[in-house]
């Protein structure tokens, strides 16, 4: 390899770096301005507002008496190489399908079932998925549905934590 085909390479790579900075600080900086003072504030521009679990306290609730419903809301391929232990899959949200299978499973639940969806296809930022998903669940009623937080991916903020998975 030549001298410029690695300055070339190592140039790209300050630049992903700075990028990936300059978003984090974006995003740190959005949801700092985004918390609120009083308790009828949401915390979030999200349509789930506070209605979120982070991993660290999931895994508690995963073993804990009020085990919550678990639906990923992740590509196929995504949920066939790993997933939480239990998930339910109905595929992309932000595929007409998928919303129809979500909400033809969720028609017969109490709505009071405690439900966690996730995705971790991508930055939760940008989640095709999520928000389709939680909007559905919203409008048909259900009260106790959260989202969990994957602020990078699934592979980042469940696997290499050493959560548990099934595969």
């Amino acid at each position: 390899m030549s001298i410029t085909t690695n300055r070339n390479r190592a140039a790209h790579a300050v630049r992903r770096a700075a990028a990936r900075v300059f978003i984090f600080v974006a995003l740190f900086a959005g949801a700092a301005g985004c918390a609120g003072t009083s308790a009828d504030e949401t915390s979030s521009a999200e349509p789930w507002g506070r209605n979120t679990v982070a991993p660290a306290d999931f895994v508690k609730e995963l073993a804990g008496a009020d085990k919550p419903t678990v639906v990923c809301t992740a590509p196929s391929n995504m949920y066939r190489r790993a997933h939480i232990p239990g998930a339910v899959l109905y595929g992309p949200a932000s595929e007409p399908g998928a919303i129809a299978a979500l909400t033809a499973w969720a028609q017969p639940q109490p709505r009071t079932s405690n439900i966690v969806i996730y995705c971790g296809c991508c930055p939760l930022a940008y989640c095709p998925n999520l928000r389709p998903a939680y909007k559905a669940l919203s409008e048909m009623g259900f009260t106790r549905v959260r989202v969990l937080i994957l602020p990078e991916n699934f592979g980042t903020d469940w696997i290499e934590r050493g959560y548990p998975v099934e595969r």
